[in-house]
């Protein structure tokens, strides 16, 4: 993906929900649809390198993470009334994921996120 190239996001969204089609019950994969959108957005706004995304399914959930290649973990926000829609991904990451977290890379980071459940 390239930097900024947000129509890439859509892209994303859609290969997951295939990927979860016959893996996941619709609303568990709509969760992680937006999830991903959030965490990628991210990625595409505030890097130059675009992103890396991987997701997996096992019998305990779903985990997915998304690869930048800019180093430096990213800022705790708290957005302002004021705010418009800015700021709020991670804070949706945060409210509704079973677990969420940085790790960082020799280049980069990745941020992940993981679902419960959600099995047909």
């Amino acid at each position: 993906m390239a930097h900024a190239d947000l129509a890439a996001v859509s892209e994303v969204r859609g290969a997951l929900r295939e990927f979860l089609r016959y893996r996941w019950s619709d609303e568990p994969a709509g969760v992680a649809e937006l999830l991903l959108s959030e965490v990628v957005t991210n990625a595409l706004i505030h890097t130059a390198h675009g992103a890396v995304v991987t997701a997996s399914v096992a019998p305990t959930g779903l985990r997915v993470e998304v690869r930048d290649f800019v180093p430096g973990l990213p800022l705790s926000y708290v957005p302002d009334a004021d705010d418009g829609t800015h700021g709020r991904g991670l804070l949706l990451v945060k409210a509704l994921a079973d677990a969420w977290g940085v790790s960082p890379q020799a280049l980069g980071k990745v941020v992940w996120f993981e679902l419960d459940g959600g099995r047909p």
